[in-house]
């Protein structure tokens, strides 16, 4: 049965309460993007999550909004004292990281011999794809510190500055982690799995600023226009995902205990008091720390590989997770923010960001499907009602499955065009463009409301996917 919603404010639309709805429940995309968005069961998640207990209004769906695990991705849940593993997802703390230089795109510096040379020389630090893991090299770092110390970990070992732990999220680690809230299988297989690159959508991208629309922000940040950038898109790898897996079976189990009725197993949640609750908001937090390093150091060797062939130091702009919960100050009430799909977005002057960013808002980072463009944006006041929340990429509109029976490497090839890639089409072909929503139109539909504002897009050169 379709889920019945209306129209509320430009690009902004309210599903119809029902007597099983806890809360309010809004999602945000442009008009000719609705149609899209009823073709899978995104909306009836998040009116499913709206029915939660405890959940504070309203349940948000990002212009980004597809059908996820229990909440779609593009969620944004925000509750008093309750917790989901289902909302924060499989991948905990899958999120995006920017690096820049002082490298101006030169064509002759920067060709497709180059460009090949380059994306050999960063596959042959970092692992990548399904099961991607350190064979040779390894890194030998305590995952019990990684993944309880985060950055200031790496910050110890030679692998992180204090710089790089100012510029990232949480300043690199949620406190209250336990490694020993991890289980032996999550650890194991995540084994020689730090620093290396996921499948899917993850992705590591040499991109250039092809366009400054907020010329005072991007001269504070340091960002020009054909700026030489490094965008790296992963999260926690197994160990996320196994945690999820894990502990999303034991909510469900434990749901008659404390009285808790969910919709379906894979919306299973248990007040944060509960004791497996605390013990599962503890390995989260692990997951969490553990992303945060892997892509600190997977930005590591990225940035040797261009100190090498360049003599330049990149600098990171900054590291923001989007599936992640922790507690957060909004509408003067201290919440349980879950994002699932979804980017903090912090307007100038709030008091929680990071020093570096008082006074513009620190930057966040949406990034496109491959061969499209990305971009940096920056969070303004009116997101208070998205809990200073924005999407978090562009969306997909086909499934895997589907994505490598109806794409063409004809289709494919055109729109990647003269960018780089090092996966053949057969490999890659469902995360090809056209399994995706516009990212212009996804942005936009934020934008246009003066929910956030662009800053630079960022355009590929060369991509580096997993399988």
């Amino acid at each position: 049965m379709p889920i019945a919603f209306k129209k509320i404010s430009q690009n902004k639309y309210r599903l119809e309460k029902t007597s099983e709805n806890q809360a309010d429940a809004v999602f945000y995309v442009k008009e000719n993007m609705l149609g899209k968005i009823q073709e899978d069961r995104s909306l009836e998640q998040l009116a499913n999550a709206a029915s939660l207990p405890d959940v504070i209004s309203p349940v948000i769906g990002m212009p980004d909004i597809h059908e996820g695990y229990g909440v779609p991705i593009g969620g944004v849940v925000a509750t008093n004292n309750l917790i989901s593993a289902g909302a924060v997802g499989m991948d905990i703390n899958c999120g995006v990281r920017l690096l820049f230089s002082d490298l101006t795109f030169d064509e002759q510096k920067f060709n497709k011999e180059k460009l090949r040379d380059l994306i050999y020389q960063i596959e042959h630090l970092i692992p990548v794809g399904l099961g991607g893991r350190r064979k040779t090299k390894k890194l030998n770092l305590e995952m019990r510190k990684v993944t309880e110390k985060g950055i200031d970990f790496l910050v110890s070992k030679g692998f992180a500055s204090q710089d790089d732990k100012n510029h990232t999220e949480e300043y690199g680690c949620l406190k209250g982690a336990q490694y020993k809230h991890l289980s032996p299988h999550a650890v194991h297989r995540a084994k020689n799995q730090l620093g290396t690159l996921g499948s899917g959508n993850h992705f590591i991208e040499i991109q250039k600023v092809k366009q400054v629309f907020a010329p005072e922000i991007a001269k504070i940040w340091g960002l020009f226009e054909n700026q030489i950038c490094v965008m790296i898109h992963t999260g926690s790898r197994a160990l996320g995902h196994q945690t999820c897996t894990e502990f999303i079976k034991i909510f469900w189990n434990a749901r008659k205990k404390y009285n808790i009725a969910p919709p379906n197993r894979e919306l299973a949640c248990l007040p944060l008091t509960a004791k497996e609750a605390q013990e599962y908001f503890s390995a989260m937090k692990a997951c969490v720390n553990f992303a945060f390093c892997n892509r600190q150091i997977i930005g590591y060797f990225v940035k040797k590989v261009f100190e090498k062939n360049f003599g330049v130091d990149l600098k990171l702009l900054y590291d923001v997770a989007h599936n992640i919960a922790k507690r957060e100050e909004h509408h003067g009430q201290r919440l349980l923010i879950h994002r699932k799909g979804a980017t903090r977005a912090l307007p100038a002057g709030h008091e929680q960001n990071p020093d570096t960013y008082k006074e513009t808002g620190h930057p966040s980072l949406v990034p496109g499907s491959m061969g499209t463009a990305s971009y940096v944006m920056v969070g303004l006041p009116k997101n208070t009602e998205t809990f200073h929340s924005i999407n978090h990429g562009s969306g997909r509109i086909m499934s895997r499955k589907q994505a490598k029976k109806k794409l063409t490497k004809e289709e494919f090839e055109k729109v990647m065009g003269n960018i780089v890639y090092n996966k053949p089409f057969h490999v890659i072909a469902d995360e090809a463009h056209g399994a995706y929503k516009s990212i212009h139109e996804v942005i936009d539909a934020l934008a246009e409301i003066d929910l956030t504002k662009k800053v630079v897009q960022l355009v590929p050169l060369a991509v580096i996917k997993g399988n």
